[in-house]
Formats: structure tokens, sequence, C-alpha cells
């Protein structure tokens, strides 16, 4: 009988090998992490709950809200609900209320599965009004039809749940961040997930021998089983990575000799500035916003001599897509800092990964017309077994970001259907054959003479000492655009010292091609960054308040000193 193409189908097999090992290590209350499942317990009771679900009608394709913290209840019911064949909804709680109630009233659950609080919630602000189930975490119904204690009792001795789903099931709804733009459903098929596991494991060297992780983006640990590795849940606020406590951090690596950790380049720059060896750390991931180059760097001294510091490349529609070592985006970070943008590597086999004119308009078909020449900035698309093919329900979002080609026929027959993914990204590939990132397309800047692209700007201006990060944005229509670099200075530093550093930034920019137009800055306290990884630069917020300062004659601008 062949397998089922499910996430899932890891977890029985694993059972059967090493039942007793440990899936995971939770905090308790106190933080001592007194909370341990092991590979058994892990499949026995997500198929109790798996069948307590079904006792109450949920299962193949039932859409499922699923608002639980990073605890074991998370785990289980993952794991429970991919065996079941229901999709989970999984939606950023940080983000807008009004996006939130959006993103729920879009997906139309039929189940929703939360805290307490989520619970509360979803009464008080009107969540999911399609949901017929509703299940509490808490030790008592409130705001519920029942607890998830109730539900896993009621299928208690049910025996293996794994249903036998096809590779182009529905295995997940997962809600972009917002970041960049409104929150949209990425459908995930159980063909992405798999896929995404087999090309993690070989871009990155993993083998299933037992190792442990620390992941501190919690949804990463549901990949764990397939590499039969055990999760360490580090005792930190998933969505503020960069208000992580090094030493909790620290001290959950030393105590379980973490092998593997993934983090944000918020939370790398937490790790990095803590100084203390990771001393057992064979493998570092970092992903969500390019890393900077000091980091890495910082990061390499602290990690034994062969560990690998690898940064994966991608999107939610779309991982991995590229990814380099950090010896090599060191050795480059030269380049990135004279305005080349950010290398993100060679992409991950066997994605095919192409370069196309800038558009903001659809493409329905693709042609190999749309492709830029060698080296020339263009946006970046990809086409593999793990690129996402859909929205969910949002088809004007679908056909703008996605591309529908036809592949060469075999002699006699009909080429293959395949989808292209358009990555929302600026960037090119050089004569080694390495994917560059230049930015984000909607945060692209257009002048009447130029195109400027936030990652060929910024970290040259990066560069200053006393500077912390600088976003580029652009005051006026698209096509007329007038460049404006915000700066946000190293803490300590006099506001009486803002028109010297000015002036020694546009200084600084004269010399490459990329920022020797970018003669204006407005100084900021602190950037808005991500929900979700705290890396990424709300440079859209950015625009709105440059624009106020601009029009206050507060921004700095050639032989100007505002106040």
């Amino acid at each position: 009988m062949t397998e089922a193409c499910n996430i899932a189908a890891a977890l029985p097999r694993m059972a059967a090998v090493a039942p007793d090992r440990i899936a995971m290590r939770c905090p308790g209350r106190d933080g001592r992490y007194d909370v341990a499942i092991s590979y058994g317990e892990l499949d026995r009771r997500s198929d109790a709950i798996a069948a307590g679900l079904a006792k109450r009608g949920i299962g193949r394709g039932s859409r499922t809200v699923v608002m639980v913290r990073p605890t074991p209840e998370f785990f289980l019911l993952m794991f429970a609900l991919f065996k079941a064949g229901a999709v989970p909804v999984l939606v950023d709680p940080g983000i807008d209320r009004r996006a939130l109630k959006q993103c729920l009233d879009e997906a139309e659950p039929e189940a929703f599965i939360g805290v307490p609080l989520a619970m509360f919630a979803r009464v008080l602000l009107g969540w999911a009004k399609s949901a017929t189930l509703r299940v509490g975490t808490g030790r008592r119904a409130l705001f519920a039809d029942a607890t998830l204690a109730e539900i896993e009792r009621e299928g208690q001795g049910a025996g293996p749940q794994l249903t036998a789903t096809a590779p182009d099931d529905v295995a997940g709804i997962l809600f972009t961040s917002g970041s960049t733009g409104v929150p949209k459903g990425v459908v995930y098929r159980h063909r992405h997930f798999v896929a995404q596991v087999d090309m993690l494991r070989e871009a990155l060297g993993i083998t299933a021998d037992g190792g442990v992780d620390l992941p501190t983006f919690p949804p990463f640990a549901l990949f764990d089983p397939a590499l039969g590795m055990t999760s360490i849940i580090p005792d930190m606020d998933p969505t503020r990575p960069a208000k992580a406590d090094p030493r909790k951090l620290h001290a959950a690596i030393e105590r379980f000799g973490v092998t593997q950790l993934f983090g944000s380049p918020a939370l790398m720059r937490v790790l990095a500035d803590h100084g203390q060896p990771l001393s057992t750390v064979a493998r570092v991931t970092s992903a969500g916003a390019p890393v900077p180059a000091d980091v890495v760097a910082k990061m390499r001294t602290l990690l034994p001599a062969d560990a690998g510091f690898w940064t994966p490349y991608g999107a939610t529609e779309c991982l991995p897509v590229a990814v380099i070592e950090g010896r090599e985006l060191v050795t480059l970070r030269e380049r990135t800092a004279t305005g080349a943008g950010t290398c993100v590597g060679r992409p991950v086999p066997p994605n095919e990964v192409r370069i196309i004119r800038i558009t903001d308009e659809a493409i329905p078909e693709w042609s190999d017309a749309l492709l830029v020449k060698p080296g020339q900035v263009g946006e970046i698309t990809v086409a593999g077994p793990s690129a996402t093919d859909t929205y969910f329900r949002r088809e004007a979002q679908t056909r703008l970001a996605k591309i529908a080609e036809t592949q060469p026929a075999a002699a006699g027959g009909e080429g293959a259907r395949r989808i292209v993914h358009r990555m929302g990204d600026l960037g090119y590939v050089d004569a080694e054959g390495r994917l560059w990132f230049c930015g984000r397309k909607s945060q692209r800047v257009v002048t009447a003479a130029r195109t400027l692209c936030t990652e060929q700007v910024e970290p040259v201006f990066d560069t200053h000492p006393e500077v912390r990060r600088t976003a580029l944005v652009g005051i006026g229509e698209r096509g007329a655009q007038r460049p404006l670099l915000c700066v946000e200075l190293n803490a300590g530093i006099a506001k009486a010292e803002r028109a010297r550093i000015a002036d020694e930034l546009r200084h600084l920019g004269e010399g490459f091609v990329h920022t020797a137009h970018v003669d204006t800055f407005a100084f900021h306290p602190a950037f808005p960054v991500d929900i979700r990884h705290n890396a990424k630069i709300g440079r859209e917020k950015l625009a709105v308040w440059a624009a106020r300062e601009l029009r206050a004659g507060r921004a700095f601008e050639p032989a100007t000193a505002p106040d």
C-alpha cells in the first residue's frame, strides 16, 4: 500500500522506530521544561484527538482555525488535523484586528480551536461565525462546545488515524503576515509540505540522527519528526524575537545539547550581541529577511569551526527558493555594502529561478520574452515542487502572483502545465549562478530618471558607524517620486548631531551609482517592523511619516538644517 502524501506520515514512522525518543520539550509556567512528549505519546494522543474531532464532524477537508500558543496542545492539534485530512487555518494573532477578522471571515472555517482568550475574542469580536464546532484548550469549556481534553478522551482507543490524503489535497491555509500588503491565505497542498521537508533536508545536509532543534518560530517544529529530531520549544514570545532573553535561550541550548537552531535575523542579532559561545550547535538557519553580514560574522565566531550558518530565501508562498552559507555571505558583504544587493545563494534543486521584466500587471501565460538580460535586475520568479499555486478565495491576487506555464512536450504528447510563482521581489542572477535580492517590488522608488531598489541603497548608508539601519522610501507618485532615506541612529546620539550625520551620509552616497541621487534624510526614533520576524521594515508606514516630515520642513535636504 502506498503511504499517504501527508506531512504527518513521518510521525507514526518515528513512533514505530523510536517510540521513547523525546519528540519535544516545552517550558512549563516556571520555565523549567518539565513538559516532555515522546514520539510514541505524540502519535497516540494526536490519533485520539483526530478520532475525537471526527466524532464531532471534523475530518477530511474541514477548515479549522487554530489559535493556540506553542505548547504541547498546538503540536498535538496540528498533527491530529493533518492526520485527519482536515485543513488547519493559521493566522498571525498580532496582525491588525480588522485584518484578522477579515482573514477568518474569508476562510469560513467549520471549527475554531483556541486558548481561552481567543475563544473570548471570537465571541466579542464576531470572529469565524461559520464555525459550528468550538473547542477551547482551557480546563473549562468557556465560550466553547468542548475542551480539547474532552475531545481527546472521546477518541481514545480508536487506533491509527492517518488519512490517505492525495498530493493535491489541501493541507493548510497559512495567512501571510501582511507586512508588505494585505494578509492573504496561502493554500498549501500536502505535496508542498512534503517537498519542503525533502528540499530543506538536502539543501542543509540534515540527517535523521536524532539531533536536537531549537525552533524559535514554532511552525518549523512541525518538520522535526520528518527529520528525526527532538524539538525544544524556547521560553520566549515567538511574535517578539527581538525581545527574547538570550540567557534563557542559552540555558536551554546548554541543558539539552541543542544541535540545530532556527531563528529570524532579529533573534540572530540578540544572540550575536549576547556574545556567548554556542558550542553544541552544528547548524543555524535564519530566514524571514536578509541577515546583515555583521550579524553572520559575529555568529560565526560563536559557533564551532565546522558549524553551518544557513540563510534560506523564500516566502510563505514558496520555501525554500535559494540558500547560502554564512561563510560565503560574509565574503560578499563588501559587494553588498557598495550597492550590489544581498546575495541569497544558489537555487535549491529542483527549483528553476528566472528573472523577468518589472511590471505590476498580471501575466496570465509564461513566455521566454519576459526574461531580462543576464545580470539585469528584474522580478524573481520560481517554479518548483514547493511553489504554491493559489491564494484562498483571492482570485485577483492569485492572478497577480501566478503565471501558468506549459512545459516542453515529449514526442507526440502534450506539455505538462505548472505554476510559476512571482516572488514580488527584485533581484538578478550573477555570472556564478548566485541569486541577489535587491528589495521588494512594491517598495521600489521610481523617479523620472531611474528605479532605486531598497537593498541596493540602504546597505551603503548602513555602513555609517552611528547608523543602526536605514530605509529608502519614495515621496509622490511612482514615476515621479522623490527618494528619501529614513534613518534610525544608534542609541545615545544627540539630536544636535543629526545635521552633521546627514551631511556625512550625503557625502557617503555620492560615491556609488545607486545612492548618488539620494540626498534627503529624515531621522526616525524606531522603525516599524513586521509581526512575525521583527525584521522586515515597514517602509509603507515610513513613507507616510516621511512625507509629513518633508512637508513640515523637518527632513534634512541639501543645504538645510532643520531644528
